[in-house]
């Protein structure tokens, strides 16, 4: 591809500079590597249940329960 090409082509229609602009904005998000989720901090991870907690319907009694 030589740099006077261009990278996108309208072969149908007349778009207007609107539509153009969200074609174009739409290509360049996708092209865009996934950025990596940010770690949960400390406090986000205080209130998930740890390893080995019973999960499900009753859990909230069965964990009053002597063990």
């Amino acid at each position: 591809m030589s740099a006077e090409e261009p990278l996108l082509r309208v072969v149908r229609g007349v778009p207007t500079a609107e539509e153009l602009a969200a074609l174009v904005g739409a290509v360049v998000t996708r092209s865009r590597p996934a950025a990596a989720p940010a770690p949960a901090s400390a406090w986000a991870r205080s209130g998930r249940p740890t390893i080995g907690v019973t999960a499900g319907p009753g859990a909230w009694r069965a964990s009053g329960l002597p063990s």
